[in-house]
Protein backbone atom coordinates (compact mmCIF):
# COMPACT_ATOMS: atom_id res chain seq x y z
CA UNK A 1 0.00 0.00 0.00
CA UNK A 2 0.95 3.26 -0.82
CA UNK A 3 0.98 6.65 1.23
CA UNK A 4 0.81 9.91 -0.74
CA UNK A 5 2.06 12.86 0.35
CA UNK A 6 2.47 16.64 -0.45
CA UNK A 7 5.97 17.95 -0.93
CA UNK A 8 5.92 21.83 -2.38
CA UNK A 9 2.72 21.59 -3.84
CA UNK A 10 3.78 18.31 -5.77
CA UNK A 11 2.12 15.23 -5.19
CA UNK A 12 4.34 12.01 -4.00
CA UNK A 13 4.40 8.62 -3.15
CA UNK A 14 5.84 6.84 0.02
CA UNK A 15 5.26 2.87 1.96
CA UNK A 16 2.55 2.93 4.17
CA UNK A 17 -0.01 0.30 5.45
CA UNK A 18 -2.24 3.10 6.37
CA UNK A 19 -5.41 4.23 3.90
CA UNK A 20 -6.84 7.78 3.41
CA UNK A 21 -10.43 7.96 4.73
CA UNK A 22 -13.18 8.45 2.65
CA UNK A 23 -15.82 8.65 5.27
CA UNK A 24 -18.64 11.19 3.87
CA UNK A 25 -19.47 13.92 6.10
CA UNK A 26 -23.29 13.86 7.08
CA UNK A 27 -23.98 17.06 6.25
CA UNK A 28 -24.68 18.46 2.37
CA UNK A 29 -21.86 17.33 0.23
CA UNK A 30 -20.90 17.99 -3.49
CA UNK A 31 -20.48 14.17 -4.73
CA UNK A 32 -17.20 14.01 -7.12
CA UNK A 33 -17.00 10.70 -9.45
CA UNK A 34 -13.30 10.10 -9.21
CA UNK A 35 -12.97 7.34 -12.63
CA UNK A 36 -9.37 5.80 -12.78
CA UNK A 37 -8.11 2.29 -13.14
CA UNK A 38 -5.28 3.40 -10.78
CA UNK A 39 -6.01 3.60 -7.21
CA UNK A 40 -3.19 5.63 -6.44
CA UNK A 41 -4.99 8.73 -8.48
CA UNK A 42 -8.42 8.40 -6.12
CA UNK A 43 -6.18 8.53 -3.23
CA UNK A 44 -3.92 11.36 -4.13
CA UNK A 45 -6.63 13.06 -5.54
CA UNK A 46 -8.94 12.88 -1.68
CA UNK A 47 -5.39 13.95 -0.04
CA UNK A 48 -5.18 17.08 -2.22
CA UNK A 49 -8.66 17.44 -1.76
CA UNK A 50 -8.78 17.23 1.56
CA UNK A 51 -10.84 19.76 3.58
CA UNK A 52 -11.79 21.45 0.55
CA UNK A 53 -15.58 23.03 1.01
CA UNK A 54 -17.71 25.30 -1.81
CA UNK A 55 -20.89 27.23 -0.50
CA UNK A 56 -20.28 25.23 2.97
CA UNK A 57 -20.53 21.99 1.38
CA UNK A 58 -17.69 19.25 1.89
CA UNK A 59 -16.81 16.64 -1.08
CA UNK A 60 -17.95 13.31 -0.98
CA UNK A 61 -15.76 10.99 -3.63
CA UNK A 62 -16.91 8.05 -5.30
CA UNK A 63 -14.59 6.29 -6.72
CA UNK A 64 -14.77 3.73 -9.99
CA UNK A 65 -12.03 1.74 -11.53
CA UNK A 66 -13.47 1.66 -15.18
CA UNK A 67 -15.55 2.88 -17.61
CA UNK A 68 -18.37 0.07 -17.31
CA UNK A 69 -18.44 0.76 -13.41
CA UNK A 70 -18.71 4.93 -13.94
CA UNK A 71 -21.43 4.19 -15.83
CA UNK A 72 -23.25 2.70 -13.18
CA UNK A 73 -22.50 4.54 -10.47
CA UNK A 74 -23.70 7.94 -12.40
CA UNK A 75 -27.28 6.58 -12.93
CA UNK A 76 -26.92 5.47 -9.16
CA UNK A 77 -25.97 9.56 -8.71
CA UNK A 78 -27.55 11.22 -11.13
CA UNK A 79 -26.86 14.37 -8.55
CA UNK A 80 -22.93 13.83 -9.00
CA UNK A 81 -21.71 17.49 -9.73
CA UNK A 82 -17.96 16.86 -11.06
CA UNK A 83 -16.66 13.80 -13.02
CA UNK A 84 -12.49 13.17 -12.87
CA UNK A 85 -12.48 11.11 -15.98
CA UNK A 86 -9.51 9.46 -17.17
CA UNK A 87 -9.26 8.41 -20.76
CA UNK A 88 -6.95 5.29 -21.05
CA UNK A 89 -8.62 2.28 -18.96
CA UNK A 90 -9.79 -1.10 -19.58
CA UNK A 91 -9.25 0.12 -23.44
CA UNK A 92 -7.77 2.98 -24.96
CA UNK A 93 -11.02 5.80 -25.22
CA UNK A 94 -12.99 4.05 -22.03
CA UNK A 95 -13.01 7.71 -20.61
CA UNK A 96 -14.58 9.48 -23.94
CA UNK A 97 -16.97 6.17 -24.12
CA UNK A 98 -18.04 7.13 -20.22
CA UNK A 99 -18.39 10.88 -21.20
CA UNK A 100 -20.89 10.26 -23.84
CA UNK A 101 -22.96 7.35 -22.15
CA UNK A 102 -23.04 10.44 -19.54
CA UNK A 103 -24.74 12.99 -22.26
CA UNK A 104 -26.39 10.96 -24.38
CA UNK A 105 -27.65 7.89 -22.80
CA UNK A 106 -27.92 8.75 -18.98
CA UNK A 107 -29.11 12.19 -20.32
CA UNK A 108 -27.32 14.02 -17.48
CA UNK A 109 -26.32 17.82 -18.90
CA UNK A 110 -25.54 19.08 -15.98
CA UNK A 111 -22.35 16.91 -14.36
CA UNK A 112 -19.29 18.93 -15.24
CA UNK A 113 -16.63 16.44 -17.30
CA UNK A 114 -13.08 17.24 -16.47
CA UNK A 115 -11.35 14.71 -18.49
CA UNK A 116 -7.88 13.89 -17.01
CA UNK A 117 -4.82 11.80 -19.23
CA UNK A 118 -1.54 10.87 -18.59
CA UNK A 119 -1.31 9.77 -22.47
CA UNK A 120 -2.21 13.31 -24.08
CA UNK A 121 -1.24 11.62 -27.08
CA UNK A 122 -3.82 8.95 -27.50
CA UNK A 123 -6.55 11.87 -27.17
CA UNK A 124 -5.75 14.65 -28.46
CA UNK A 125 -7.25 17.87 -26.69
CA UNK A 126 -8.37 19.89 -29.34
CA UNK A 127 -10.23 16.68 -31.16
CA UNK A 128 -11.86 15.90 -27.27
CA UNK A 129 -12.83 19.59 -27.04
CA UNK A 130 -14.44 19.45 -30.31
CA UNK A 131 -16.34 16.19 -30.24
CA UNK A 132 -17.32 15.37 -27.02
CA UNK A 133 -19.35 17.30 -24.30
CA UNK A 134 -16.99 17.66 -21.61
CA UNK A 135 -16.02 20.72 -19.87
CA UNK A 136 -12.05 20.62 -19.33
CA UNK A 137 -9.84 18.92 -20.36
CA UNK A 138 -6.32 17.93 -17.84
CA UNK A 139 -2.81 15.90 -18.24
CA UNK A 140 -2.24 14.40 -14.92
CA UNK A 141 1.26 15.96 -14.58
CA UNK A 142 -0.10 19.34 -14.75
CA UNK A 143 -2.43 18.77 -11.63
CA UNK A 144 -0.77 20.61 -8.15
CA UNK A 145 -2.42 20.53 -5.38
CA UNK A 146 -3.40 24.24 -5.79
CA UNK A 147 -4.11 23.79 -9.64
CA UNK A 148 -6.78 20.96 -8.58
CA UNK A 149 -8.71 23.33 -5.31
CA UNK A 150 -8.57 25.94 -8.52
CA UNK A 151 -10.72 23.39 -10.75
CA UNK A 152 -12.68 22.33 -8.17
CA UNK A 153 -13.78 25.66 -7.45
CA UNK A 154 -14.67 26.88 -11.38
CA UNK A 155 -16.66 23.40 -11.27
CA UNK A 156 -18.58 23.36 -8.63
CA UNK A 157 -19.39 27.34 -9.20
CA UNK A 158 -20.08 26.63 -12.78
CA UNK A 159 -22.10 23.30 -11.54
CA UNK A 160 -24.27 25.46 -8.71
CA UNK A 161 -25.16 28.05 -11.40
CA UNK A 162 -26.49 25.69 -14.08
CA UNK A 163 -28.42 23.78 -10.98
CA UNK A 164 -29.99 27.29 -10.01
CA UNK A 165 -30.79 28.09 -13.60
CA UNK A 166 -32.16 24.45 -14.29
CA UNK A 167 -34.49 25.14 -10.94
CA UNK A 168 -35.69 28.73 -12.23
CA UNK A 169 -36.38 27.31 -15.67
CA UNK A 170 -38.69 24.80 -13.66
CA UNK A 171 -40.30 27.35 -11.88
CA UNK A 172 -41.37 29.34 -15.24
CA UNK A 173 -43.13 26.55 -16.58
CA UNK A 174 -44.97 25.92 -13.69
CA UNK A 175 -46.01 29.47 -13.75
CA UNK A 176 -46.75 29.37 -17.21
CA UNK A 177 -48.73 26.72 -16.47
CA UNK A 178 -50.69 27.67 -14.50
CA UNK A 179 -51.41 31.44 -15.75
CA UNK A 180 -54.11 30.22 -18.33
CA UNK A 181 -56.35 29.19 -15.49
CA UNK A 182 -54.94 31.62 -12.21
CA UNK A 183 -58.22 31.34 -9.88
CA UNK A 184 -59.25 28.19 -9.93
CA UNK A 185 -57.22 26.77 -6.65
CA UNK A 186 -55.57 23.49 -8.17
CA UNK A 187 -53.96 26.11 -10.60
CA UNK A 188 -53.53 29.14 -7.89
CA UNK A 189 -51.06 26.36 -5.97
CA UNK A 190 -49.42 25.47 -8.99
CA UNK A 191 -48.77 29.00 -9.92
CA UNK A 192 -47.76 29.93 -5.70
CA UNK A 193 -45.23 26.55 -6.28
CA UNK A 194 -43.70 28.18 -9.17
CA UNK A 195 -43.37 31.28 -7.39
CA UNK A 196 -41.50 29.98 -4.44
CA UNK A 197 -39.22 27.47 -7.14
CA UNK A 198 -37.96 31.00 -8.80
CA UNK A 199 -37.18 32.71 -5.60
CA UNK A 200 -35.05 29.66 -4.17
CA UNK A 201 -33.38 29.28 -7.48
CA UNK A 202 -32.54 33.23 -7.66
CA UNK A 203 -31.21 33.11 -4.27
CA UNK A 204 -29.27 29.67 -5.52
CA UNK A 205 -30.93 27.52 -2.82
CA UNK A 206 -31.04 24.27 -4.06
CA UNK A 207 -32.88 21.12 -2.83
CA UNK A 208 -30.30 20.96 -0.73
CA UNK A 209 -30.19 23.58 1.13
CA UNK A 210 -30.92 23.31 4.78
CA UNK A 211 -32.68 25.89 5.90
CA UNK A 212 -34.67 26.98 2.70
CA UNK A 213 -38.52 26.70 3.20
CA UNK A 214 -41.89 28.53 2.16
CA UNK A 215 -45.07 28.36 2.07
CA UNK A 216 -48.66 29.80 0.72
CA UNK A 217 -51.61 30.20 2.07
CA UNK A 218 -55.42 31.88 1.37
CA UNK A 219 -58.66 32.17 3.50
CA UNK A 220 -60.98 28.78 2.30
CA UNK A 221 -63.97 29.67 4.45
CA UNK A 222 -63.00 30.18 8.42
CA UNK A 223 -59.94 28.03 7.38
CA UNK A 224 -56.25 29.10 6.39
CA UNK A 225 -55.20 26.12 3.86
CA UNK A 226 -52.16 25.90 2.62
CA UNK A 227 -51.86 25.61 -1.39
CA UNK A 228 -48.23 25.51 -2.02
CA UNK A 229 -45.19 24.85 -0.10
CA UNK A 230 -41.46 24.05 -0.56
CA UNK A 231 -38.69 22.39 2.08
CA UNK A 232 -40.44 21.40 4.96
CA UNK A 233 -44.23 22.52 4.06
CA UNK A 234 -43.80 20.81 0.99
CA UNK A 235 -46.21 17.86 2.61
CA UNK A 236 -48.42 20.02 4.34
CA UNK A 237 -50.60 21.49 1.05
CA UNK A 238 -54.21 21.28 1.83
CA UNK A 239 -53.64 20.87 5.25
CA UNK A 240 -54.98 23.88 7.63
CA UNK A 241 -51.80 26.21 8.45
CA UNK A 242 -53.28 26.75 11.82
CA UNK A 243 -52.78 23.17 12.78
CA UNK A 244 -49.67 22.24 11.34
CA UNK A 245 -47.45 25.68 11.15
CA UNK A 246 -46.26 27.22 14.41
CA UNK A 247 -47.47 30.33 16.13
CA UNK A 248 -44.95 32.62 14.92
CA UNK A 249 -45.55 31.72 11.17
CA UNK A 250 -49.59 32.70 11.72
CA UNK A 251 -48.96 35.69 13.42
CA UNK A 252 -47.00 36.87 10.51
CA UNK A 253 -50.21 35.72 8.23
CA UNK A 254 -52.28 37.57 10.04
CA UNK A 255 -50.53 40.93 10.09
CA UNK A 256 -50.09 40.22 5.86
CA UNK A 257 -54.10 39.19 5.70
CA UNK A 258 -54.46 42.68 7.99
CA UNK A 259 -52.61 45.55 5.97
CA UNK A 260 -53.07 43.67 2.74
CA UNK A 261 -49.23 43.94 2.08
CA UNK A 262 -46.30 41.48 1.75
CA UNK A 263 -43.83 41.47 4.86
Amino acid sequence: MKKIALVDDELSFADESDEVSNAASKKETWKILIVDDEHSIHDVTKLALGGFEFADKELEFISAFSGEEAKTKILQHPDTAVVLLDVVMENDHAGLEVAKYIREEAKNPLVRIVLRTGQPGQAPERTVITDYDINDYKEKTELTMQKLFTLMYSSLRSYRDIIALESNKKGLEQIIQASSNIFELKSMGQFTTGVLNQLTALLHLDQGAVYCHGLAACHQGEALSIVAGIGEFADMIGSDASKTVDAQVLEDFGKALAVEENL
